[in-house]
């Protein structure tokens, strides 16, 4: 048999043509251009790509030389066989059969001529020889990545189904499912929500006219967060309850709502929202009934993802779901011309609940996390799978392409090794200022617990377990011997990927010890990311008990230097990064501040530490030599308990403390504050973006709920450690701090009327009327509640005007 290389193969492909029956026509009209890129580098074809059904066709001579891949042609038998290293596949014209290697492979589209050019399925071709293939329908995008600089795909359902069953058998109830029973077994959806922090608010200058303003308190200058409050120096922008109010803020003598913006969906509710010089960003949870009607829907049971939760067993139960839906997270952008009526410019949707969002500059990113509906899983009966399987698939919608929600196939959805959960992560980019530019969106079998941000990156930590062998335990509590299985090791699995003008890449994987506590736990600097974890088990007291650690890794996310074992039995209770030092609080009954030095990446260490009562939830930079810490003042007793422990920490009321770390090696709390007792709480120990702090101004502020004992005689004393304050306040705290004087309390505003005091009991609920944020325009100090915003001059907290909001009435009663 007669083999000749391709190019020579080509020319007599050409002859033959002349002879031979006419080639198929792939069609002349190939619609919009299809964009196609290998390893982030455009690749030029002298062919567009043809998408016939769902298969992409592409000329084959310049595929190949673009992968590397060898071709030789056979003039007999009309067939290329193609060849890299050790893998090898066989094509044939017009005929759906190829071979890779030995094994036989049927094809969706048979390998057809086009005017000369024999072209090839795309993705056939390109997985064959370990490349992955990514489809963006929305954009015309193709984007083909070597196997090990990118995730696998899902690839098929039968695929999907193996993956979570390897993953069930692993983890067991870990990863949400049980497998191994004829009959249907139910999965509880896992909760997927970002963990908040606290971070600093900016000061701003919109022009020479306009006064300074407060940004929103973020971790990363540069990386805007979302959040239910904003202000661009004139307007401050509020989510309360279903609606967005626009009031003209400044000047504070006449402030008035300009606007109440509502939205024709009725079952969408705001959660956060960005503004800035052009446009106004809403981004909330809505959702969709799947069926017409509610009520009792008989539904065949399939082996595959249901389509939604309440599914029963085919042919033997129906279950009553009430009206299954599809829940998605929905962006809506306003473009900020006449602030009395705002106009929609574009509304994106992805499915599944709400994580975590960042803008940088005008491009906007999403996380969200999509619940499989893996709520019943059959073996048996598999004819049915087709009638759901792509109601289980992941889907987006962008007006910018139409109307309908576009559903990702398995051949697009990739995985997180290891780490396989019943969830798709989706992660969606827009460019705001390209209106007609469609939503890019990736998705993941897969669930992350994480999210942090540079202005380049987007990083998404993912836990994986593996049972640690032959580490059971037996203690002695009161008087009983208890033995304590063995414990499941934990490892973080990095995901980064590059993000460029809306767009978003992966970039590649790494893997440390132990688990990250919230994305202050995760930094980038000079090319090197660092992440703070703790490994282990608190309630241990052998080799495996908890320890605190350090990891940096470089560009392609190798670890290159790590600090392991910091404060044995103890776990992370707030990280801070600053340049090339760390902050570190560990906690158990006292408060250790380790100081670290990360100057050498390949070798970071510990400079000194403070041990002190108490704990700090939250860490903020004051200054490079002074850090602020939030958190609960603490006290230790004795233990009666007889588990193995001297002594327990109990904690009590709100501290603030102002360390001194320019001695690195002898850290100093300066400066202690302690706000009410045992009950006292704050936003700001949750969520980072509760915080107003202008070193500048010399201001600090926050919400509070306080709580105190009637009998102060031996408060904090370990007589009176386990006791609960009553309440006493709820507003917001406003301090001057200085390196000279510390924390000087200079008034307290509340929202709440001696009526609301007088209702009050012992204990204080989510009024109307809390403060939720504060913020500044020139030296007025704004706070606000879904009821009211109150202006106080911010020299002397003077209440200088006050606007009652307009009443709330359910739109849907």
């Amino acid at each position: 048999m007669q083999k000749r290389t391709l190019f020579a193969g080509l020319l007599a492909l050409t002859l033959l043509t002349s002879v031979s029956p006419a080639p198929v026509s792939l069609g002349a009209d190939a619609g919009p251009t299809i964009a196609l890129t290998l390893n982030g580098q455009p690749v030029s074809l002298s062919v567009q790509p043809r998408l016939i059904g769902n298969t992409l066709m592409v000329p084959l001579r310049e595929l190949s030389e673009a992968l590397g891949v060898k071709v030789q042609w056979d003039e007999a038998e009309r067939s290329a066989a193609a060849t890299k290293a050790e893998r090898s596949i066989k094509l044939r014209l017009d005929s759906k059969e190829a071979f890779r290697g030995s094994e036989a492979v049927a094809l969706d589209e048979a390998p057809a001529l086009d005017n000369g050019n024999i072209m090839v399925p795309l993705r056939f071709f390109s997985e064959s020889f370990d490349f992955n293939v990514y489809w963006d329908g929305a954009n015309k995008r193709v984007t083909i990545v070597d196997a090990d600089k990118s995730l696998p795909t899902v690839g098929s359902r039968e695929r999907m189904e193996a993956l979570l069953k390897e993953s069930a058998s692993v983890h067991g109830n870990g990863s949400g499912i049980n497998l191994g029973s004829d009959n249907a077994i139910a999965v509880t959806e896992k909760s997927f929500a970002a963990a908040p922090q606290a971070a600093g608010s900016a000061a701003k200058q919109s022009s020479d006219a306009a006064p300074s303003y407060s940004g929103t308190n973020v971790q990363v200058q540069g990386v805007d967060e979302a959040d239910v409050i904003k202000t661009d120096g004139t307007y401050i922008y509020q989510v309360n309850r279903d609606r967005v109010l626009v009031t003209k803020a400044y000047p504070s003598e006449n402030m008035s709502v300009v606007s109440t913006v509502y939205w024709a969906d009725p079952n969408f509710y705001p959660q956060e929202l960005y503004v800035d010089n052009n446009y106004l960003v809403v981004v909330g949870n809505t959702s969709y009934p799947t069926y017409e009607k509610p009520g009792p829907i008989p539904y065949e049971a399939s082996p595959s993802v249901s389509a939604e939760p309440g599914i029963g067993e085919a042919k033997k139960m129906v279950i009553w779901p009430g009206r299954p839906t599809r829940s998605t997270t929905k962006t809506i952008v306003y473009g900020l011309g006449d602030r009395t009526q705002l106009k929609q410019v574009r509304e994106a949707e992805l499915e599944g609940h709400y994580v975590s969002s960042r803008k940088i500059g005008d491009s906007l990113y999403v996380v969200t996390n999509k619940s499989m509906n893996y709520f019943w899983i059959m073996r048996q009966e598999a004819d049915s799978a087709s009638k759901q399987a792509n109601e289980s698939l992941p889907a987006y919608r962008d007006s910018a392409a139409g109307a309908q929600f576009i559903t990702i196939g398995y051949e697009d959805i990739r995985y997180f090794p290891k780490a396989v959960e019943p969830n798709y992560l989706l992660i969606g980019g827009l460019k705001l200022s390209k209106p007609d530019q469609k939503m890019q969106v990736t998705s993941y079998l897969g669930s992350g617990q994480n999210v942090y941000a540079s202005p380049d990156n987007l990083y998404v930590t993912v836990s994986e377990y593996e049972p640690v062998k032959e580490n059971e335990q037996t203690v002695q509590t009161d008087g009983k011997t208890i033995v304590r299985p063995a414990s499941l090791d934990m490892t973080s699995a990095i995901y980064k990927f590059g993000m460029d003008n809306g767009t978003v890449r992966y970039v590649g994987r790494g893997k440390v010890p132990g688990h990250a506590l919230n994305q202050f736990s995760m930094d980038e600097h000079n090319g090197y990311f660092r992440i703070a974890t703790t490994s282990g088990d608190m309630w241990r007291n052998d080799e495996h008990t908890s320890k605190n650690n350090v990891y940096v890794l470089n560009e392609s996310l190798s670890v290159v230097g790590k600090l392991e074992g910091l404060a044995p039995g103890e776990r992370i209770y707030s990280v801070r990064y600053a340049g090339n030092r760390a902050y570190m609080v560990t906690f158990k009954n006292t408060d250790p501040l380790f100081v670290l030095d990360l100057s050498k990446p390949q070798a970071p260490a510990m400079l000194g530490k403070l041990k002190i009562p108490g704990y700090s939830d939250y860490l903020h930079p004051y200054d490079e030599n002074h850090l602020i810490g939030f958190g609960k003042e603490a006290v230790e007793v004795a233990n009666k308990k007889g588990d193995g422990s001297d002594t327990v920490a109990f904690y009590q009321g709100m501290k603030l403390a102002l360390f001194d770390v320019s001695d690195v090696a002898n850290p100093k709390e300066l400066f202690k504050e302690t706000i009410g007792d045992r009950g006292t709480e704050s936003p700001l120990l949750h969520n980072h973006k509760a915080l107003l702090f202008s070193k500048e101004k010399q201001l600090l502020a926050f919400p509070v709920t306080v709580a105190e004992l009637k009998d102060k005689t031996g408060a904090n004393t370990p007589e009176n450690a386990s006791k609960y304050g009553d309440f006493t306040f709820q507003g917001a705290y406003v301090y001057r701090l200085d390196l000279q004087k510390g924390f000087q309390l200079r008034g307290k505003i509340t929202h709440l009327t001696g009526e609301d005091m007088n209702k009050a009991g012992q204990h204080w609920y989510g009024s109307e009327r809390n403060i939720e944020r504060l913020l500044y325009i020139g030296d007025t100090l704004y706070s606000s509640s879904p009821d009211m915003l109150k202006a106080n001059d911010l020299n002397t907290l003077r209440e200088v005007g006050s606007l009652q909001l307009p009443t709330w009435k359910p739109r849907n009663p």
